[in-house]
C-alpha cells in the first residue's frame, strides 16, 4: 500500500496498566461537536513491554499508539497495518509501529454526538483485488434525527472513492444512543449488521421497524431471499433476529461458521446469543435487568416467556460488552479456543474458555488499565489487539502466554 503522509511528535510515555483507577458507567461522553482532527503522527519511539499475570502464564501488554479520539474498531490490511476508525468521524491507517495517517477523506457523513458516530469497519471479502472497505456509523437526518447505516467504498491512496450507502435503519429517530453496530460477513455472500433499538425499547419488538434487529444483507445491500421474513406482511425483509437491545459485539466462530453476538443489557443483563433466524431475543419483554433509576423496565414481564429466546450466556451485573474475537486453530497454546470481549463498564477485557459452543470459564485481564476496552481483534501475527475509548484513546498489543 502506498504510504500516507506523516509528521513527527514527540513520543510518550506508556501509561502504567497497574495504576488502580475506578470503575465507570459504560455509556461513552456525549461530546456532540467533533474536535479538529489530529493530523498524522510518525510512529513512536518503541515502548517497553509490561509483563503481566494471566490464569494461564504471564502476558506481555505493549502500548502501540496513543492520542485516538474514541477509537471504535479496528481492521487488518494485507500488509499487516490497521484501518481504526474514531467515533468522531475519521478513519485511520496504522502501521505494526504505531505511525498514524492523516484522516482518510471521504468517509460519509456521521452523527457524531453521544454514542453515534463512526462505528466499525471491515475489509470486503475479495478486498485483495477490489479494495473495497464496509463502515457502519450514525448517519444524520434533517431535524436532529439519525439511524445507522453501511456505506461502502474503495480504499485509495489517502482517500475512499465510489462511497455508497447500501442500509439505512429506517425509521430515524431523535436520541444520541443504541446505534449498535458490528459488521460480519458469513462466508457465504452475505453480510450481517448488528444495530440498538435507540432507546426506544418498544420498537425491539415491532417487525415493520429496523431498531432492535440483525439484519442480513448481500454484499451489495440487496435482501436475500431466504432471509426470514421475505414474503411476510407488515415485516422488513432484511430482518435476521430481532427482540434486541444494543449489539456492540459479534464474530464468526472460525471452527463452525456459527455467528456470535453481545448485546448490553440495561442495568444488569448483558448476553451472548447465537443469533437464528426468525427468532425474538425478548428486548424489552423479558431481560435479566433493571433500569439504570433502580426500577423495573416498563415493558419487562420477568426472565422468561414462551416463543422468546434465552440468552447463551449472561451476566447478571453488566460488565458492558463491546467487541468480540475468537482465538481459535491454534492446538497446544494456552488461549486457544477462547473468545475475548471487550468491557466498557469494568474497564478491562473478558477471555471466555470454550468447549465446543459451551462456555466452560471466564477470566479479566487488564484490570489495570482504567480504561473502557471498546474493541479487541485477533492479529495475524498471533497476538491480541485492543482498543481503549478514551479521548485520548490508545492501541495495545497483547502477546499471548506461552505453551509450558
Amino acid at each position: 500500500m502506498t504510504a500516507f503522509p506523516t509528521r513527527r511528535l514527540a513520543p510518550r510515555p506508556a501509561l502504567a496498566l497497574l495504576a488502580a483507577l475506578p470503575l465507570a458507567a459504560c455509556g461513552p461522553s456525549a461530546k456532540g461537536d467533533a474536535a479538529a482532527p489530529a493530523q498524522a503522527q510518525a510512529a513512536p519511539a518503541s515502548q517497553p513491554a509490561q509483563t503481566l499475570p494471566s490464569a494461564l502464564g504471564t502476558i506481555r501488554v505493549t502500548e502501540v499508539v496513543r492520542g485516538l479520539d474514541h477509537p471504535w474498531a479496528l481492521a487488518f490490511l494485507p500488509d499487516g497495518a490497521m484501518l481504526v476508525t474514531e467515533r468522531s468521524g475519521h478513519l485511520r491507517r496504522v502501521t505494526p509501529d504505531g505511525a498514524v495517517s492523516a484522516p482518510i477523506a471521504g468517509v460519509p457523513e456521521v452523527y457524531a454526538t453521544g454514542q453515534g458516530g463512526l462505528l466499525d469497519v471491515a475489509l470486503a471479502p475479495d478486498f485483495a483485488d477490489s479494495r473495497r472497505i464496509y463502515l457502519s456509523y450514525a448517519e444524520p437526518g434533517d431535524g436532529g434525527i439519525a439511524g445507522t447505516a453501511v456505506a461502502r467504498a474503495t480504499l485509495d491512496d489517502g482517500a475512499l472513492s465510489g462511497v455508497e450507502v447500501i442500509y439505512r435503519q429506517e425509521p430515524k429517530l431523535e436520541g444520541p444512543n443504541h446505534f449498535g453496530s458490528r459488521l460480519v460477513f458469513d462466508g457465504q455472500g452475505h453480510l450481517f449488521v448488528s444495530q440498538g433499538e435507540r432507546n426506544h425499547r418498544p420498537l425491539a419488538q415491532e417487525l415493520d421497524k429496523l431498531q432492535g434487529k440483525l439484519v442480513r444483507l448481500n454484499l451489495d445491500g440487496s435482501v436475500p431471499q431466504d432471509n426470514p421474513f421475505v414474503g411476510t406482511a407488515g415485516a422488513r425483509p432484511e430482518i435476521w433476529s430481532y427482540g434486541h437491545r444494543n449489539m456492540q459485539g459479534m464474530a464468526l466462530d472460525p471452527r463452525t461458521g456459527k455467528l456470535w453476538q453481545s448485546e448490553h443489557g440495561p442495568r444488569g443483563g448483558d448476553e451472548i446469543n447465537l443469533p437464528q433466524p426468525g427468532r425474538n431475543y425478548g428486548w424489552p419483554v423479558i431481560t435479566y435487568g433493571i433500569n439504570y433509576s433502580g426500577q423495573p423496565i416498563p415493558e419487562a414481564q420477568g426472565k422468561a416467556k414462551a416463543g422468546m429466546e434465552q440468552p447463551h450466556h449472561v451476566w447478571e451485573k453488566s460488565p458492558g460488552v463491546s467487541g468480540m474475537a475468537f482465538y481459535t486453530g491454534r492446538p497446544g497454546a494456552p488461549w486457544n479456543d477462547s473468545l475475548f470481549l471487550g468491557a466498557l463498564a469494568e474497564r478491562n477485557l473478558i477471555r471466555l474458555t470454550l468447549q465446543g459452543d459451551r462456555i466452560a470459564g471466564e477470566e479479566r485481564l487488564l484490570d489495570g488499565i482504567g480504561e473502557r476496552v471498546r474493541d479487541v481483534r485477533v492479529g495475524p501475527d498471533g497476538n491480541v489487539y485492543v482498543l481503549t475509548d478514551e479521548d485520548d484513546g490508545k492501541l495495545w498489543r497483547i502477546e499471548p502466554p506461552k505453551a509450558p
